[in-house]
């Protein structure tokens, strides 16, 4: 991967870098490439990039931006697209469910992983309502906090 990105110096991980190192570096997982390229510092496009979800800020803006490219799919008659803009949100989510059930997870990011993964399931569920359904529940949850009246 490193030979690949010192020879081609691509300023971003596009559809066909992608496809590119999967083939050059088979058997290799998605995730773990993504892992690798992040390590690159390089830019991604989406659906490439995953979805982020070290932080809700993260969260938020993967999903958004996945919701732009599965659009764009739909729009387009792109099935394999749009499937596999899914496919992304889904493993993410069974990710932040494995966590909020993992004993070793501490309860405070358990609480964070549930509420994640409820996230994800409103996207897959309908991806065009995510964005005003995030707001209000950002509405929601900022008016449970204490103090944040």
């Amino acid at each position: 991967m490193r030979e690949y990105v010192a020879a081609e110096r691509p300023p971003v991980i596009t559809g066909i870098v992608w496809g590119e190192l999967l083939l050059r570096l088979a058997p290799i997982s998605e995730s773990y490439l993504r892992d690798l390229l992040r390590a690159t510092g390089l830019p991604f496009e989406q659906p490439f990039a995953g979805i982020r979800q070290h932080t809700f800020e993260e969260l938020e803006e993967s999903l958004r931006e996945m919701e732009r490219v599965y659009a764009e799919a739909v729009a387009a008659g792109s099935r394999e697209r749009a499937r596999y803009c899914r496919r992304q949100v889904i493993g993410a989510k069974d990710r932040a469910k494995f966590l909020a059930q993992n004993p070793g997870t501490t309860p405070e990011k358990q609480q964070q992983k549930k509420e994640m993964a409820q996230w994800m399931l409103v996207w897959l569920e309908h991806p065009e309502v995510f964005p005003v359904w995030v707001e209000a529940r950002k509405r929601a949850l900022g008016a449970a906090q204490p103090g944040s009246d």
